[in-house]
Order: C-alpha cells, then structure tokens, then sequence
C-alpha cells in the first residue's frame, strides 16, 4: 500500500492506492510535514517529495484549488512504505519449481472496467497479457466420474468464419440450459456496476466519506451488504438452476466461497466473470511497483511494522528491523484481522474471519479418468466446481502447456490438497508446490465494518472496504477516498472540501431495481 502523488505536477492532491490484500503488514507513513511557499514550477526541484497545496491564509483548499496550479503555500510530504515479508513491493508472485515464469498466488486477472487499473498501467514499463490459454472453456464437475458443461473458444488457427459464430453458439447453449435467468443476471451485475461507477464522478460532485457505511449508502450500495447474494439473486428472479451451478463457479474460484455470501461482493464476482480480462506481463506487482517509484516514496522491503504508538501530534512507528519513524499521517492497508501490530491506545474494529485459499501448483498432466474422460486433451482449460461436499478443490487452470504431457497447473482449494488425492487427479506429477494465504475476508450478510478513521486523529485503515469487496479496484477507490479525507482533515476544514451528502438512492429502491 502506498501514498502517492498523482499524474502530473498539475494535479496537486495525493492519490493513495493499496495493491489488493496481497501482502502482510504493511503500512505508511507520511512524516515531517512541513509549509513552503512554492509556485507548480519550483516544485521540480525538490525530488523525493510530494506535495500538498495550503493556501496562503490557512483555509482548506477547495476542490477546484486542487485540480489546477496555484502559487500558494505547500505542505512537503516525505511518505514511507513499509513492505513486510516481501522482496517486492505488492507481490504475490511465487516461483514454481521447474517453471521459468514467476506466478501469481491469487488471482492475476483484471477486468477491462477497472478504470483506476487500467490508469495505473502507464506508470507502469510493462504491458498487457491476454489469457495465452483461453479463460472460458468451463467444466462443471459434479466429482469422480463428473459430467459436465463445455464451452470452448476457438484457438487461434480456427476459421475466421467459426471465431464469428462460436460466441453465438455458447450463448445459445447457456441459453437453452439457464434461459431469461442469464438476462437477469446481467441485469444484476449491471445494475451494481452502475452504482459503482458514482465513484468516478468529478471530485467536485463526489463527497469525501468518513465512515464506509457512509460511502456505500451514497452510491446505493449499502443494501447489497446486507443480504446473501443468493437471497439477492432470487429477488431477480434468477433461477435456482443458475445460481447453483454458474454463479456457484464463479464466486468458488474468485472468493473461494458459495452463494451465500454477501450480495455485494458476490455481484462484484460475478463482474470479474467479464469475458475481456487481461494481466500485467510479469506479474501484478509491477503496478505497485511503478506507483511507488513515480511518487517519489521511500520503499522499505521486508521491513515490517511492529507497533504503532499516538504520542501525541504524530505517531512513533516501530519496524521490524528495529527502526523508528514519526509520522504524522499513518495509514494501515493491510487486513488487522492476522497480523501482530500493537497500536497504542488500542482501536476498536469488527471481528472478522478471513477466507484462506489454498493454491497448489503442480507440472505435470491431469488424469482423465478423475473427470470421467478418455484422454488429458478432453478437459478443458478451466475447471470450476460446485459446492459439494465431495469435491475437495473449487477450481483448476492451466498456466502453461509445454507439450501435450506436460502441462502446468493452478488450483484453489478451501484446504489443502494432500499427496494422496493429488496422485488421483494427476497421472503425472513432476513438481508441487503448496502456499497457503489469507485472500480475502469470510464474507457473511449483514456485513460490519471497520472505521476508516481508526483513532479520531490520523490514522487511517484502507482494508474497511474489505468487508464489502475485495479486488484491487475496489482498493483502490477506497484509498483514493482516504486520501482525499487526508488532505480535507489536515487542512482543517472537511465540510469546505466535500459536499453535503447526498444517496442517489435508497436502499428499498436498489431491491425493486433488481
């Protein structure tokens, strides 16, 4: 998680992003903030800083000061990140025996409407990565001896003719097996996605939020947190046929959970089914990465923080490798809910569990006969599961095939996968290796959530959002949301930077919309 400076020395409010909760104990620390007087040009030559605007007569900038250049006075900002457990900054990447390619722990993929992502990429040196093995060839196995519904994109070397009509025909394949529930499914997921692309609107227009529950009512959000999402789906009229199959794949291999989690977070899965997803080539880190460097920030690798302590107009906050910090502002964007850091005085947040997948990696071939086929070719390259109790994995996915019997895998469980079973699913195992990680929280309707202002002062917790969704756009939102709040409390004056409160709508008319 890091604070950041943003595009250009144009736009002088900070942006503040967290890389998903990837990674353990990390924390800023924005230190040593000081007054200058400086014009946008002068700014230049105070490399390592960022910058925050203060006018002249101490009032709260507004927000139209922020998003034009001023000559006025500016607070210098020295930000600190601290990365524990990581030779990388917002890494999930492992190396997999055998493999040459470094790969993602969770999920790699990102949805093409994730506007601050997709903005993120051009801080980036990296580029693109469509899916080298196709992401929509889905078998639904029903265990030993499954059956199973296939659909198969075309490769590469298909006809142009077939590539034109095989969309048709696993539409109206679903179709004849789900009918109108797969309209009212889109209809759904559209409706949440309209809502929250509110967060995108003109900062002049969009309220800097206090407390998430304020965030959520004001796009017409909130009563998707208080539901299951199997409840929602049935107010849609979605049948049950669909939500126990398809969506149960889905929300499986995006949270590791079924149906009856929280209606927001499973209408934010089924967004993440989106059939454009694209990667980082070479790993997602590498946005954190290129935000960090492009904000000037100081990166501390594998240096945790320990303790967290209010003294009184700043914080002290103790690091792993011994070293202590003042700091101003400190802003904590990873999950509280595993991790040992002592904050002094102690701050009250939510229980909550979090959701640990099991990912296993394996170089080798899968066997046929588990899914009832005659040969390894036959099964696709993703395959999603329904939630039976007999089915010990909720997803597999090819990484990378190096010949036609010898084929790297990925596959997610809620458990691990011992020896035994794995000797059963592949006829073939030349590599394993075994990484078990707290990916998200255990999501169960009504939802509670953390305070985003943990101490009444300036610490801060970006991973509140958690608790409604989790997947670096939402982070993202959300820290964009603690930043703003930064820059609107230092400044004095909140009700100056941020409009009165206002829901589009309420939550009695997000239930008939649906």
């Amino acid at each position: 998680m890091f604070l950041q400076s943003t595009r250009s020395i144009e736009d002088y409010h900070i942006v503040l992003h967290q890389n998903s909760a990837q990674t353990l104990n990390r924390c800023v620390g924005v230190e040593d903030i000081s007054v200058l007087s400086r014009s946008p040009s002068e700014l230049h030559a105070f490399p390592g800083q960022a910058w925050i605007p203060k006018s002249s007569s101490g009032v709260s900038p507004t927000l139209s000061s922020l998003n034009r250049p001023l000559t006025h006075e500016w607070w210098c900002v020295q930000i600190h990140v601290n990365e524990s457990k990581q030779s990388k900054a917002g890494s999930s990447l492992r190396k997999v025996g055998g493999i040459s390619e470094e790969e993602e722990e969770g999920t790699s993929a990102v949805q093409s409407g994730q506007y601050h992502v997709i903005n993120f990429m051009p801080r980036t040196t990296a580029a693109r990565r469509s899916p080298s093995i196709s992401t929509s060839s889905v078998l639904i196995s029903h265990g030993h001896g499954s059956s199973f519904i296939t659909l198969t994109p075309p490769s590469a070397s298909s006809s142009a003719m077939y590539r034109k009509l095989y969309p048709l025909f696993d539409s109206l394949v679903l179709l004849w097996r789900y009918g109108l529930s797969l309209l009212r499914m889109n209809r759904f997921v559209k409706d949440m996605l309209q809502r929250f692309m509110l967060y995108y609107s003109d900062l002049e227009s969009r309220p800097v939020f206090e407390t998430l529950e304020e965030m959520l009512k004001w796009s017409g959000l909130y009563g998707l947190t208080r539901c299951t999402l199997q409840e929602e789906l049935a107010d849609a009229g979605i049948s049950s046929r669909l939500t126990s199959e398809l969506i149960t794949v889905i929300t499986r291999i995006n949270y590791g959970q079924d149906v009856t989690i929280s209606g927001l977070a499973g209408a934010v899965s089924l967004a993440g089914s989106d059939p454009g997803l694209w990667s980082v080539s070479g790993g997602n880190w590498q946005l954190a990465a290129g935000l960090i460097r492009h904000s000037n920030a100081t990166l501390h690798l594998d240096e945790g923080i320990n303790s967290i302590t209010n003294v009184g107009g700043y914080y002290e906050l103790n690091s792993s490798k011994g070293n202590s910090y003042a700091c101003e502002v400190t802003v904590i964007a990873t999950p509280l809910d595993e991790i040992n850091i002592t904050i002094v005085p102690p701050v009250s947040i939510p229980s909550r569990r979090l959701q640990h997948t099991h990912t296993t990696f394996v170089r080798g071939l899968l066997n046929p006969k588990y899914f009832g086929l005659n040969i390894a070719s036959e099964i696709p390259d993703l395959v999603g599961t329904l939630e039976l109790p007999d089915i010990p994995f909720s997803s597999i996915s090819i990484l990378k095939k190096y010949n036609e019997e010898d084929i790297s895998y990925k596959l997610f469980s809620r458990a691990p996968l011992d020896d035994d079973f794995l000797d059963i699913l592949f006829s073939k195992r030349r590599e394993t290796l075994r990484i078990n990680w707290p990916a998200y929280p255990h999501y169960e309707a009504p939802e509670l959530f953390a305070p985003i202002i943990l101490d009444g002062a300036h610490l801060y917790y970006i991973n509140s959002f958690e608790s409604a969704a989790s997947t670096i756009e939402t982070s993202a939102v959300a820290a964009e949301n603690v930043a703003r709040l930064i820059i609107a409390r230092i400044s004095g004056q909140l009700s100056s930077f941020a409009p009165i409160l206002r829901s589009h709508s309420t939550e009695e008319s997000l239930h008939t919309d649906l």
